[in-house]
């Protein structure tokens, strides 16, 4: 195999393909337990979703942008040897986040649950902010249920599940409402419509819908609550900096080096070849993609059987997104900003329906320059992100043009307008994501959680293809950063383990 470049005979060497979270936590991981890693990664940088477009010469967060749990990162870094809070600057946000409503209402939610109440009995009464507390305490206890009996485990399933949590732990896994969907939940918890559209929101931190997730799904209520921080400099210096701890450990990064396939021999992993027509030797491989890329073919015949082919199956949503340098004014906006339109359930059903973007999307705004307080102020030039959920297809111009005059005109009805653009906004649209993630058919969050056995059917670290890991959101315990870093990490663990077998 002409090109190999062979690891030493006394060292295992693993590749990872992808710079995602999950790719870089794993690679952090091996590296610090002394093995030798390559991270190879199509971009000229890593975070994968998470990144960062520049407008008019600033840095605008313009994937994920929302950063809890986080003791998953300090996990990671202390068993590195290393301090989270000397790499990476946080800053508590005291607003999680700011709703608006067309009929002119408001209410932002804390990380305080007495302050949540206090503003929840001032926007829908005493019994609603009753109602609130006890829907705190329930997503708590569904989140204390979970988080290690199924979130950190390899490949969990519901008998497995079942058992971990013993006799005794039988009433919790009930208590996570596992047979009802979050819309009906919420219905039985809060009379006031606007709440039960607040805290469905939820369900597409997941790119699913809450008329079909499960109400398991509002343990995301309690990790938001538990702490929303903002990261010093903007998201992408989190990526640069698990991409820094994971190179101080010994782990060799290749950026603008793409993998074009896993090769195999005997049944296992052999090399990964690259998109110079060079291979890596690798004793073991993880693949940091959309797992879908594998069945697609895009990694190569040795691997297309390596899962179970979920290709055909609906994909979760995806997303129209605008990033932007204004004056945004009419409004006072938070760090963190929902918009929400009329019909609620048309917008879930125009997406999962008829694959179209409702007249008046629900739209979220972050402005990023916004801290744990308010500002800056009505004169200053921001930069802000804009996002609508969309159908995982490729729209056409006059769709996406259409779906930006429905999303600044839903912003205007709020009262938010921009001005002073400095330079050109970036869109992106789901055609853009199905290009820049292989396989994810624009799909942001892989596929959606629809049904209380659908996160059963997320794949585990390990593959059908000996030596061949996987992490990423596409995989279990899921989208989003925390989890996609924990993804990671048992990755790296499962392949830990069968290395010592």
């Amino acid at each position: 195999m002409p090109g190999i470049v062979r690891a030493s005979a006394n060292t295992r060497h693993v590749v990872v393909v992808g710079a995602g979270i999950g790719g870089l936590c794993a690679a952090l991981d091996l590296a610090a337990g002394g093995l030798r890693v390559t991270l190879v990664e199509r971009q000229p940088h890593p975070g994968g979703k998470m990144r960062e477009l520049t407008v008019d010469g600033a840095g605008i967060d313009s994937g994920p942008t929302v950063f809890t749990m986080r003791w998953v990162f300090e996990d990671l870094f202390a068993d590195a040897g290393l301090s989270f809070a000397e790499h990476v600057g946080l800053t508590a946000a005291t607003t999680l986040a700011r709703h608006a409503w067309l009929d002119g209402s408001r209410l932002d939610l804390y990380a305080d649950v007495d302050r949540s109440a206090d503003a929840i009995a001032a926007f829908a009464g005493a019994d609603e902010a009753l109602a609130y507390r006890r829907f705190a305490a329930s997503s708590e206890q569904v989140f204390e249920t979970l988080d290690r009996s199924f979130m950190r485990v390899e490949k969990p399933g519901p008998m497995s599940l079942t058992m971990a949590a013993g006799p005794g732990g039988l009433p919790g896994l009930w208590a996570t409402r596992p047979f009802r969907t979050l819309w009906s939940e919420l219905g039985r918890v809060f009379r006031d419509p606007r709440l039960r559209q607040l805290f469905a929101r939820y369900a597409t931190y997941c790119g699913s819908s809450p008329f079909q997730s499960p109400a398991t799904l509002m343990l995301i209520a309690h990790a938001e609550r538990a702490g929303v921080w903002l990261v010093d400099g903007g998201m992408q210096r989190l990526a640069e900096a698990l991409a820094a701890a994971a190179a101080g450990a010994g782990t060799e990064i290749r950026y603008r080096t793409p993998a074009t396939r896993i090769r195999t021999r005997g049944g296992r992993v052999c090399a990964v070849e690259l998109g110079d027509g060079t291979c890596l030797d690798a004793d073991a491989v993880i693949f940091n993609g959309d797992v879908a890329a594998l069945s697609a073919g895009l990694m190569g015949p040795d691997v297309t059987d390596a899962l179970p082919d979920r290709r055909g199956e609906a994909r979760s949503l995806s997303a129209v997104t605008w990033s932007l340098s204004a004056r945004a004014r009419g409004f006072p906006l938070a760090h963190h900003n929902v918009f929400f339109g009329g019909d609620y359930a048309e917008e879930f059903d125009a997406i999962y329906g008829r694959r179209a973007i409702c007249e008046q999307p629900t739209v979220y705004v972050c402005a990023q320059d916004r801290g744990a307080g308010e500002g800056p102020g009505d004169d200053a030039t921001e930069r802000l992100f804009l996002l609508v959920n969309a159908p995982p297809r490729v729209l056409s111009d006059v769709e996406i043009k259409r779906t930006g005059e429905r999303a600044f005109g839903l912003l205007a009805r709020h009262g938010l307008e921009f001005t002073d653009y400095r330079g050109e906004a970036v869109v992106t649209t789901p055609g853009d994501f199905a290009r820049r993630f292989p396989g994810s058919d624009g799909a942001i969050y892989g596929w959606p959680t629809h049904g209380w056995s659908a996160t059963f059917r997320r794949s585990g670290s390990r593959s059908r293809i000996g030596g061949l890991y996987l992490a990423g959101g596409t995989v279990h315990p899921g989208p989003g950063v925390p989890m996609v870093a924990l993804s990671g990490r048992i990755a790296a663990a499962s392949l830990r383990e069968d290395l010592l077998r």
